[in-house]
């Protein structure tokens, strides 16, 4: 499937609404969504068959070529092999019309993404974590979701319905003015939509294209840098000097005593047995529903808060510096894991990055991982060796100052968004002379080659060894990828 190019002047932006199904509907939902489940899992066990086939022909000592050929995992294949399966196979001859083509065709192309994701992960060619081969969904745990490319698609004029395919016409939450308007003046194309249950709802998300109309910033030569944290959420320092603190809402910390309520309550009802067949009672799922909107209230709350708070940023300063920080590295530690995951570190850089960019096509400078905005004094540049983390004041030997170990950083990182033009990036930089010597020698860095060495060569002289020759790499074929 080929990635949608917008045109120029024009964006990909979502809209997401809230739906008020009634029970039809409902049932409905579960129905489309549950089919693109069965879909995924019907192109899984189709492709793992020819490997496990093939697996089990070599060990019987069949010629490779005489082997079971690979089957394809393209969404093409895919459809067409799924087409010619559903009117006689037993899970799908029976209710597969049912539902819309699309419903379907979503579990297809899940599978074929994810099959994808797993070869180019074999071959080297994809970042991040190495992806096993893709496994069936359960219908318990499944996330319920459903996308829709074809057929009748729209936001009615009333703003208050959407019609989607073989679904018909459903209310919404909240008005849908916000996508209408944009349509009617012919500002928005409608390209999918998909819906979803999350957090005890459905919600129905409108994937368009859209006229770019930038905002102009409050103010476009600022910049700010900010510095997040635990103890206070974001410490922000402008080009200016002046120093901001959003305090940490800790929305966690505040359910955590109604939560601890409910989860008692839940436990002490007749729960779930999977092992013996036991159904949960009624009682135990009235708790755990009482458990579940604690958690979704908690959930919608930290995700106000963020936008709140990336919006109003995004509004002001035309360049905005952030961290590139190691967040699942963080959460590895586990007295403050919690609370880590609690800030939304990662939601606040992906927010600021599509805010600043589609909205005021503004700047966002993001610091490398490993540069020392903590450790570097904003006033002369020296870079302290060590820094524990229970020492929150920053005190400098070189210049003797004594600052805040936050807004210390949060000035480092504001001045990065000048490093183009005074050099080096450290805040004292701006307007005072070069930076002092750092100790230790923590201003050098990493030698390339040893002293007395050539660069490129395994010893002095320049001889290279054999085994240190390159040796060409080619990718690896499809078929060497299925491995099971």
């Amino acid at each position: 499937m080929k990635k949608f190019r917008p045109q120029p002047g024009f964006v990909v932006q979502a809209y997401r609404f809230a739906l008020n199904p009634n029970a039809a509907q409902e049932r409905a939902l579960h129905s489309h969504c549950g089919a693109a489940r069965a879909a995924y899992n019907w192109a899984v066990a189709w492709i793992e068959a020819s490997w496990w086939q093939r697996k089990a022909e070599s060990t019987y000592g069949v010629p490779q070529e005489q082997l079971t050929q690979w089957r394809p995992w393209s969404l093409p294949s895919l459809r067409k092999a799924f087409n010619a399966a559903k009117h006689t196979d037993p899970r799908f001859a029976a209710w597969w019309a049912e539902n819309s083509k699309e419903a379907y065709s979503t579990g297809l192309a899940n599978a074929s993404a994810a099959f994808d994701n797993y070869s180019k992960s074999k071959q080297g060619k994809r970042h991040g974590q190495k992806m096993g081969a893709p496994r069936f969904k359960s219908k318990r745990k499944a996330r319920l979701a459903c996308r829709f490319t074809t057929g009748t698609i729209r936001v009615d004029a009333d703003g208050r319905h959407v019609t989607l395919p073989r679904l018909g016409t459903i209310r919404t939450c909240e008005p849908t003015v916000k996508l209408l308007t944009r349509g009617q003046a012919e500002k928005a194309r409608v390209l999918s939509a998909t819906v979803r249950h999350e957090r005890g709802r459905w919600f129905v998300s409108f994937q368009a294209e859209v006229k770019q109309d930038l905002a102009r910033v409050t103010r476009p030569q600022a910049a700010v840098g900010i510095d997040l944290g635990v103890k206070t959420l974001a410490v922000m320092a402008d080009s200016t000097g002046a120093i901001r603190e959003v305090a940490n809402p800790r929305h966690l910390d505040t359910a955590l005593k109604q939560l601890r309520h409910a989860s008692r309550t839940v436990s002490r009802r007749q729960g779930p047995d999977r092992r013996i067949g036991h159904k949960p009672s009624k009682r135990w799922e009235k708790a755990n529903a009482a458990r579940n909107r604690v958690h979704h209230r908690m959930a919608n709350l930290r995700e106000d808060a963020l936008h709140k708070l990336t919006t109003s940023i995004a509004a002001e300063y035309g360049t905005v510096v952030v961290e590139d920080l190691n967040v699942a590295g963080m959460l590895r530690n586990r007295r403050l894991a919690r609370r880590i995951a609690d800030t939304g570190f990662g939601e606040i850089r992906r927010q600021l990055d599509y805010k600043t960019r589609q909205r005021h096509a503004t700047r966002l400078v993001v610091a490398d991982r490993w540069y020392p905005s903590s450790k570097t004094c904003s006033e002369c540049g020296a870079v302290k060796v060590k820094l524990p983390l229970h020492l929150r004041t920053y005190h400098c030997d070189a210049c003797d100052l004594v600052i805040d170990r936050d807004e210390n950083a949060a000035l480092n990182l504001a001045a990065l968004a000048a490093a183009a033009i005074t050099g080096t990036g450290v805040a004292g930089d701006q307007d005072t002379a070069p930076a002092a010597s750092k100790p230790r020698g923590a201003d050098r860095k990493t030698r390339a080659t040893r002293p007395g060495r050539t660069a490129g060569t395994g010893r002095a002289g320049g001889a290279t060894l054999p085994h240190q020759q390159q040796t060409e790499t080619r990718d690896r074929t499809q078929a060497e990828a299925p491995t099971l």
